[in-house]
C-alpha cells in the first residue's frame, strides 16, 4: 500500500467482502446466535452494501489500486447476485399461477393494487399513512383464573377504505419466549395501509401451557374476531391466519384442525372456528424433522455414562430485556427453574421425550400429518438456509397438500436464514420480496 488512504479503503473493501461472503454459507446446528446475526446483517443490509463496494471500486480507480477494485468490486458482485436471487418469484411450480390460474391477479381490486409494493425490489418500505392501533386488548380470560390473553388490533388509517379482512398474526417464541408485538410494525403498517386489520396475538407459552393450550388459544383469537368482526369492520368468513415461525407452526396446526375434537377447546364445540387462507412464513411442519435439523439429538442427549449438566432453566437476559415488563405478564419469571434444561426451541421437555420415545406425539403436533383436502389455501415462505425450519422438509410437505388438492404456493428463498423478515424489514431485499407475495395473496380472499 503506498498511501494512508488507499490502506484505509483496502480495509474497509475487506470487511465488506468478507460481510458478503457470510451470505453465501448455511449455518448449521448447534450454531451460536452470533452466527445468525453475523449472516442476517449483510443479507438485510445487502442493498446499501453493495452501493458500498460500487464507491469502493470508484476509490480503487481513483486511486490507481486494483487491489482495492478487486475487492470493492468482489463484494458488489456478491451484493448483487444475492438481491437478484432473493427478489426473483417463486419457480412456478410452485408459485400463484400453478395455484390459482394464469388470471389470478385479475381478482385483485384496483384499489388493493394501488397500495401494492411496485415490484420485488425497492430501496425502502413505503411508510404510509399512520394506522389505528389498540393495545393490550383481551380476548379470552383462562377460565378459573385472573389469566387474560391479550392482543393488539391494527386498522386501516382514517381515509383508507377497509379491505373487510382479518388477518390474525402469531408471533414467533420458539414456544417459548417472546411476545406479540415482536418486531413487526412495519409489517402490520404496511398492511393497515391496504384496507386490512391485523390481529396481533399473545398466545400462553411453554412451559405455562403445552402445545394443546397453544392451539386452544389461537382457535380462542378465530373465535373472538368472528364475534367482533363487525366493529372492525371484517365480513367473519374473511379471516386469514398466519404467523412466523413457531407462530406458523401453529397456524397450521390450527387451521387444519378446525374439526378435529382434541384440538377444539370444550367451549367452542359448536363455533366455526374455519379460516378463509393461511399463511406460514418458516413454520416448522414436521417436527421430528425440526428435532433433527437443529441437532437436538444431539444437545438433549447424554452418552452412556455421561453425568448429567446442570445447566440454568433461566430465560437469557437478552430476552428478558426485550420483554421487559411483559416478562413478568407472561408468568416467564414463575416458569424459571420449573422444567429442567428450559431452552426456547427444545421439543424433548415439551413432549416428555425423544421422538423415538414418543413418535405419537411428535407427529400428533406436526401439520403434515393432519393435511387434507379440505385444508384452506396457503402461502408457504422460507428460507433455503434456515437453520431452524428444514426447506427439504417445507417442500415435502408442500408436495403432500398438492396430492390433497389444497391450493398452496411456496417461495423458497435461495440464501435466507430464519426469521430474515424481522431483521431490517425497512431495508431488506428479501423481506421486501417476502411481503410482495404475502400482500397479493392476501388480497386474494
Amino acid at each position: 500500500m503506498n498511501s494512508l488512504p488507499q490502506l484505509v479503503i483496502f480495509i474497509i473493501g475487506c470487511i465488506n467482502l468478507l460481510m458478503s461472503v457470510t451470505i453465501l454459507f448455511r449455518i448449521k446446528q448447534p450454531a451460536s446466535p452470533v452466527l445468525w446475526i453475523v449472516k442476517a446483517v449483510p443479507t438485510a443490509l445487502s442493498t446499501i452494501l453493495s452501493f458500498a463496494g460500487v464507491l469502493i471500486v470508484i476509490v480503487g480507480v481513483i486511486l490507481s489500486s486494483p487491489i482495492v477494485m478487486i475487492t470493492g468490486g468482489g463484494s458488489a458482485l456478491i451484493y448483487l447476485i444475492h438481491i437478484v436471487l432473493v427478489t426473483r418469484p417463486p419457480n412456478p411450480a410452485t408459485g400463484f399461477e400453478q395455484a390459482f390460474g394464469h388470471s389470478w391477479q385479475n381478482s385483485i381490486s384496483q384499489s388493493n393494487r394501488a397500495h401494492f409494493l411496485t415490484s420485488r425490489m425497492v430501496l425502502r418500505l413505503p411508510e404510509g399513512q399512520e394506522p389505528g392501533v389498540e393495545q393490550d386488548i383481551v380476548f379470552y380470560t383462562i377460565p378459573d383464573s385472573n389469566r387474560q390473553l391479550l392482543c393488539d388490533v391494527w386498522q386501516p388509517p382514517e381515509k383508507t377504505a377497509r379491505s373487510g379482512l382479518a388477518f390474525i398474526y402469531l408471533h414467533g417464541s420458539a414456544w417459548y419466549i417472546l411476545d406479540k408485538d415482536a418486531g413487526t410494525r412495519k409489517f402490520f403498517r404496511h398492511l393497515a395501509n391496504q384496507g386490512h386489520v391485523i390481529m396481533d396475538v399473545a398466545y400462553r407459552l411453554f412451559p405455562e401451557t403445552g402445545m394443546i393450550g397453544m392451539v386452544h388459544d389461537v382457535k380462542h383469537a378465530i373465535a373472538w374476531m368472528k364475534t367482533h368482526s363487525s366493529k372492525y369492520g371484517v365480513h367473519p368468513s374473511r379471516i386469514v391466519l398466519g404467523g412466523g415461525s413457531a407462530g406458523g407452526h401453529l397456524s397450521m396446526l390450527a387451521a387444519f384442525t378446525d374439526k378435529e375434537k382434541q384440538f377444539i377447546p370444550t367451549d367452542l364445540t359448536t363455533t366455526d372456528l374455519s379460516v378463509r387462507a393461511l399463511i406460514s412464513i418458516y413454520g416448522p411442519t414436521d417436527l421430528e424433522d425440526l428435532y433433527y435439523h437443529t441437532a437436538q439429538h444431539i444437545t438433549t442427549r447424554r452418552k452412556p455414562g455421561e453425568t448429567k449438566k446442570s445447566r440454568s432453566s433461566a430465560t437469557p437476559a437478552w430476552i428478558k430485556r426485550k420483554m421487559g415488563k411483559n416478562y413478568i405478564r407472561l408468568g416467564l419469571d414463575k416458569m424459571e427453574n420449573t422444567v429442567e434444561n428450559l431452552q426456547p426451541g427444545l421439543l424433548p421437555p415439551m413432549f416428555g421425550g425423544h421422538p423415538d420415545e414418543k413418535r405419537d406425539v411428535y407427529s400428533l403436533f406436526s401439520p403434515i400429518t393432519h393435511v387434507h383436502s379440505g385444508c384452506p389455501p396457503i402461502l408457504i415462505i422460507q428460507g433455503e438456509h434456515d437453520l431452524i425450519t428444514s426447506a427439504k422438509a417445507t417442500r415435502i410437505f408442500f408436495r403432500k397438500l398438492k396430492d390433497a388438492g389444497v391450493p398452496a404456493v411456496m417461495h423458497i428463498m435461495p440464501q435466507v436464514d430464519h426469521g430474515f423478515d424481522l431483521f431490517l424489514p425497512q431495508l431488506s431485499p428479501s423481506a421486501h420480496s417476502a411481503l410482495y407475495d404475502i400482500e397479493r395473496f392476501l388480497s386474494l380472499w
